[in-house]
């Protein structure tokens, strides 16, 4: 059981500001304290949920709870902390220590150079700057624009509080500090080495400490097909003008950065026929099925344990749409061959069935035209696949993991793992969509595979997670 020595001065902290009334009356404003050297000598985090309820640190993130520790701190006027004025209740002053809440709004990046990471101890008399670092919340990453990059390609890295990124380091230890930064934060990029073989997490080091992502970064391991002889295309009743699709409707890397082969999900030969508006089914590619060892996942327990929950697994694929696309049309993706690509609103799209869209031109904010510069990869969760989400709703039910889908795809009928284009009516994100005749752009698929998505705030403090009951 942590101490509960500690747990009052969380209690304390948070009293209303007017608990005690400032007056030049109390003795705490007397004269005499105001010229007392001001001494610091220690700075402690107070979190009674740590192991270490009173632990001595260098860095403390806004929003904290620190004591400072030292000599000469009664009588203390006033607090700046990265500059910002910082309120303290003067009941939880003696001449040995006080307590101070980081406000919220102290400024990070935006402090001025000569006050940034400075904590500045003020009486009328005297004054004693202490240098110690502040930082924001732990910073996140929340996606990488291009998990499979090639040599030379650009990597955006997207999440919060990555301000003043100064390294990042990729699978394997190798280093990059050739690094742009967003000036909110939210994202940093570098330009692919090369000579990266291994697969994982990127770590990245900032103002606000390290970030890393989930293990998916130059992953591999678990390809489903990638039309390069990695995984098996399976086609069947091929036809000029029909759906399905066959390596002859293949084509090079059209952005020339050496992927090799890519699927067209609109073949050349349907778009010049044209796409009309109201059609489902437009094209489908499909792995080989039960015919093709390869569409045993179990292989890929290996790499992903099967117990991983399905918020923890994810499918990618890359794409690249080179002119924007918006209006109409969309991606369907099958588990299995069991559905029709009749869409969103179809039979298709029942709770129980192993099925997910992607809209990538529709957002909460509404239709935004989609295109990508170079090839981008995409993440969806099992977890947001029709049948898998509804179960994940349900606190009742037995929460679906890895195995799961490999037993729901190993059960069916036909095994095929599949995705297609569909030109149909539809409603997304509180959008109504009218179909139209679909002429482009054109959109390029690659890189089918299972990935771990597990995200990770790496801890100021691992040894707190090492001891946690």
């Amino acid at each position: 059981m942590k101490s509960l020595k500690y747990t009052w001065i969380l209690c304390l902290a948070f009293l209303s500001v007017g608990f005690i009334s400032c007056n030049d009356d109390d003795e705490y404003f007397d004269d005499k304290y105001q010229d007392v050297k001001i001494v610091i000598d220690q700075i402690y985090l107070e979190d009674y949920e740590s192991s270490v309820p009173d632990r001595p640190v260098t860095f403390a993130r806004l929003g904290q709870l620190i004591r400072v520790e030292g000599s000469g701190l009664y009588g203390m006027k006033k607090v700046y902390i990265n500059g910002y004025e910082t309120y303290f209740n003067r009941a939880y002053v003696t001449d040995k220590s006080m307590l101070i809440q980081i406000n919220s709004n102290t400024p990070i990046v935006d402090a001025e150079p000569e006050d940034r990471n400075i904590i500045l101890f003020v009486k009328d008399k005297t004054q004693t700057p202490h240098d110690f670092i502040i930082r924001a919340a732990s910073p996140t990453v929340t996606s990488i624009s291009n998990t499979l990059p090639k040599a030379k390609e650009t990597v955006t890295v997207y999440g919060t509080g990555l301000d003043e990124t100064t390294k990042v380091t990729l699978p394997g230890g190798i280093e990059v500090t050739d690094i742009t930064n967003s000036e909110d934060g939210d994202w940093y990029s570098f330009t692919m080495p090369s000579g990266v073989t291994e697969s994982g997490h990127i770590l990245s080091e900032g103002a606000n400490g390290q970030a890393q992502s989930p293990s998916y970064f130059n992953y591999s391991s678990c390809m489903i097909l990638d039309f390069d002889g990695n995984g098996t295309q399976g086609s069947w009743s091929w036809s000029e003008t029909g759906s399905m699709t066959n390596a002859d409707d293949l084509v090079n890397d059209p952005t020339g950065s050496g992927r090799g082969k890519c699927l067209p999900i609109v073949p050349k030969r349907l778009l010049t026929a044209g796409v009309s508006s109201g059609k489902p089914r437009v094209s489908e590619c499909w792995t080989a099925g039960n015919d093709d060892e390869l569409d045993d996942w179990t292989r890929m327990t290996k790499y992903i344990p099967a117990t991983t929950p399905l918020t923890e697994v994810a499918l990618q694929f890359d794409i690249y749409v080179a002119s924007p696309w918006s209006g109409t049309g969309y991606i369907q993706i099958c588990l299995i061959n069991n559905f029709n690509y009749a869409g969103i609103g179809s039979d298709d799209d029942g709770a129980n069935n192993v099925v997910a869209f992607y809209v990538p031109w529709i957002t909460s904010g509404g239709i935004v035209p989609f295109s990508t510069e170079g090839w981008q990869t995409v993440t969806i969760p099992f977890s947001q696949f029709n049948k898998y989400a509804t179960l994940i709703a349900d606190k009742e039910a037995t929460q679906p993991t890895f195995q799961t889908v490999i037993d729901d795809r190993n059960a069916a009928t036909y095994r095929n793992f599949g995705m297609g284009f569909v030109n149909t009516d539809f409603s997304y994100l509180d959008v109504k969509v009218t179909s139209t005749p679909f002429t482009g752009p054109e959109i390029y698929i690659d890189n089918w595979r299972v990935v771990p998505c597990k995200s990770v705030v790496i801890s100021d403090y691992p040894e707190d997670e090492e001891t946690a009951e």
